[in-house]
């Protein structure tokens, strides 16, 4: 690498420092007034506030991290345009391409470390800070797990497991619930192909069976079609981390696409993991396009990050509610999760290109 790039190069990855602590700050200085109140109320260590907001901060510039790629190749290579040295380079016979490939090189790089941080930091980071908030803070213990496309959750006096299809819907299919003597022995099944829970009815299960240990090698079974029952535990004590998704790795979200029971199940698992790799790969598509767009404010207005900035932010924010649009789209199944994942990259990517080529002839 030649003293020209590996220069370039140096002025990316620092701005995209500076940019990155200076969103990361604001972003823990408007979460620490949000929560603080919390971890007083509750007696918490200053340590395990301290703690909590510095494991979130892997989260953050994971979440952050497109945006920041693409504010710090603008920045990069607008300083360089206000201190003449971009017109230096070009007068002295330097291509816009060579000039800009440094920072695309920035980029894949960051990118590679954002996917790095995915398989083997986020996981545990966000699972630490998980931990810390719901049950240290709230006082919350995450009784449920999710596996192969079903919850499960320990009870007071039982096991549950169904599937929940509607996360903000109190209904449950494919429901059972299981009670245990101190020896571990069963003692009551009762399972049903639906479940409500309301607070007026309590629950009410539709077309089950209830299978009771009448002595240790017999069973009475008896089948009903609707049915109340007053089990100890209510919907809202079935508590699953808020980024739970977030707490799986690539891997395991590859795995987790294989291993479900029916296609819905299989399109959501391949929407969670589609996304994963294509919003950590959004930057280097957003950068293609950030970078245009900055040399065409530079003629239209002048030498001036103040412009550049806000447009670059305003870009970025339209793609994101583009990307969440299409992933919802994906889940719903109304769109391919792989091209769901491709559509914003392929986009902005050609477009981004079209208009480098454009600038640089």
């Amino acid at each position: 690498m030649n003293l020209l790039n590996r220069y370039i190069l140096t002025q990316f990855l620092r701005n995209f420092l500076v940019v990155a602590a200076a969103f990361v700050s604001i972003y823990i200085l408007v979460d620490f007034f949000e929560k603080i109140d919390k971890f007083l109320e509750t007696g918490q260590s200053i340590l395990l506030v301290f703690q909590f907001f510095m494991l979130s901060v892997p989260f953050i510039v994971d979440m952050l991290g497109p945006v920041l790629i693409l504010l710090a190749g603008v920045i990069s290579l607008g300083v360089l345009s206000h201190n003449n040295e971009l017109t230096a380079m070009m007068a002295g016979g330097i291509h816009l391409r060579t000039i800009i490939n440094p920072i695309l090189i920035g980029a894949l790089l960051l990118t590679m470390l954002f996917l790095a941080m995915a398989q083997w930091v986020l996981p545990r980071t966000i699972e630490a800070t998980n931990t810390i908030w719901y049950e240290n803070v709230k006082g919350m213990v995450p009784l449920g797990i999710f596996r192969n496309g079903r919850y499960y959750y320990k009870g007071k006096e039982g096991f549950y497991s169904f599937v929940r299809p509607w996360p903000k819907k109190n209904t449950f299919l494919d429901f059972s619930y299981s009670s245990w003597n101190p020896d571990h022995k069963l003692e009551t099944l009762v399972s049903s192909k639906s479940a409500k829970w309301t607070p007026k009815h309590g629950w009410l299960l539709k077309k089950g069976q209830i299978q009771e240990n009448l002595t240790p090698d017999d069973f009475r079974t008896t089948l009903f079609d609707e049915q109340k029952f007053s089990f100890p535990e209510s919907p809202e004590f079935f508590f699953v981390p808020k980024h739970q998704s977030a707490e799986l790795s690539l891997t395991e979200l590859f795995q987790d696409m294989h291993n479900q029971e029916s296609k819905n199940k299989t399109i959501v698992a391949q929407t969670n993991f589609y996304s994963r790799i294509s919003y950590t790969l959004l930057g280097i598509p957003l950068l293609f396009m950030g970078l245009p767009m900055l040399m065409l404010s530079y003629r239209k207005w002048g030498k001036d990050l103040a412009v550049a900035i806000p447009v670059s932010c305003g870009m970025a924010f339209v793609a994101w509610g583009i990307w969440g649009a299409l992933q919802s789209l994906a889940k719903a199944g109304y769109l391919s999760p792989l091209l769901a994942a491709m559509l914003i990259h392929l986009f902005f990517g050609i477009t981004g290109f079209l208009f480098l080529h454009k600038q640089s002839t």
